[in-house]
């Protein structure tokens, strides 16, 4: 089973403080691997906001032909955050190359297109360069996107948070996800561990996702670049967000309407209950058989966090909107060790009909049920 903790704050914060929740969780998982999504970033980061960011693992050889590549399209690397251990790796984590995020300033070409071609751009060459990775070895490529960075590593997330030195200020971030195992089902897979990515939203899942393959192959049909790879059954959680949010122009609140659609009796006097029922039917190959609970980040820095119906999957959300800092934890022990002194009468466990969202301001924890009306995308 895996464990998940997400934190998200008005003022940078550590890695570290997230990879210690995942270590007091440690009993509900097996130490085989940690991921991190990032985002908000501080640091030097913080002043090139609006540059891609290139994250990844990579051999002399493969930091290379990152830089050709790139060169090749006009894009220079402005700011690189690399590090390339030189202890002896944690027991069960292979000895790699650099571990390095690079800010890119790119093409004159590149920002004279419209928004929805710049996305899509940035996509296609986090996949081309996996691709090349893939056959080469050389090149593990995890997220090309502004104000965003990605860490993945097979071995005890608190080993190899002190491993990689994650406490490094040029890691600090406002917004982050941390889950901590590999992945298990299949073959250990640096793609299949969570959290995922595309365009700016991230989720991690705890859970297993037994209707993977009809989902798998709807996405496969729109269309959408990046849609594809699919290492793990629950990379779709985060593709069904992107679609749910940037091709329905739904508000987050209604992901589970996607996902876990309300059945006939619930939607009964619901004042959208028609488009409800037409949104079930033609995203019926979307629904969720879990059990699972969903984590996610927006591009806009908003938190949220969702179950199926079958709620098996513990969650909790709480924090201190004095001091501007949530956390969305699996466990309880893990919201402890992380916000100790918060008001604890004040968290709140999504039931199969909620979702929890916490803004980018955090100032508080957002409640919102399937039977309230729709809120679509500004």
């Amino acid at each position: 089973m895996c464990r998940l903790f997400a934190l998200t704050s008005r003022e940078p914060v550590s890695p570290m403080l997230a990879i210690d929740a995942l270590n007091v969780m440690k009993e509900g998982h097996d130490g085989s691997g940690v991921g991190l999504f990032l985002s908000g970033l501080g640091g030097p980061f913080e002043e090139l906001k609006g540059h891609p960011i290139l994250s990844g693992i990579f051999t002399d050889a493969g930091l290379k032909r990152v830089y050709e590549y790139m060169a090749e399209r006009g894009h220079r690397a402005q700011y690189s955050a690399m590090f390339k251990p030189e202890t002896v790796p944690p027991v069960g984590t292979p000895k790699r190359g650099t571990y390095a995020s690079l800010a890119y300033k790119m093409s004159d070409e590149w920002r004279a297109l419209p928004k929805a071609e710049q996305d899509r751009a940035l996509v296609q060459m986090r996949l081309d360069l996996r691709a090349e990775g893939e056959e080469s070895g050389e090149i593990m490529v995890f997220s090309l996107w502004p104000d965003t960075i990605m860490i993945k590593e097979v071995g005890d997330p608190m080993a190899i948070g002190e491993y990689l030195k994650l406490d490094r200020e040029e890691l600090h971030a406002r917004h982050i996800l941390a889950q901590g195992r590999q992945n298990t089902n299949y073959a250990i897979n640096l793609y299949a561990c969570h959290p995922f990515f595309i365009e700016g939203i991230s989720t991690m899942t705890n859970g297993e996702n037994t209707a993977f393959i009809p989902i798998k192959e709807y996405l496969q049909s729109r269309g959408v670049t990046g849609y594809q790879g699919y290492q793990s059954d629950s990379e779709v959680f985060t593709h069904i967000a992107h679609f749910a949010t940037k091709k329905l122009g739904l508000d987050i609140s209604s992901y589970k309407h996607v996902i876990t659609p309300m059945n006939d009796e619930e939607m009964a006097g619901h004042p959208d209950r028609e488009f409800l029922s037409n949104l079930k039917k033609s995203c019926r190959k979307l629904i969720i058989d879990g059990p699972n609970c969903v984590i996610g980040c927006l591009p806009d820095g908003s938190m949220f966090m969702a179950q199926d119906r079958k709620k098996l999957r513990p969650g909790v959300v709480g924090g201190d909107p004095k001091k501007g800092i949530f956390a969305f934890s699996s466990e309880i022990c893990g919201l402890n060790a992380a916000i100790p002194d918060r008001d604890k009468t004040q968290d709140f466990q999504p039931m199969h009909l909620d979702t929890a969202i916490v803004g980018p301001d955090c100032r508080e924890v957002l409640k919102c049920s399937q039977k309230d009306p729709l809120r679509l995308q500004r």
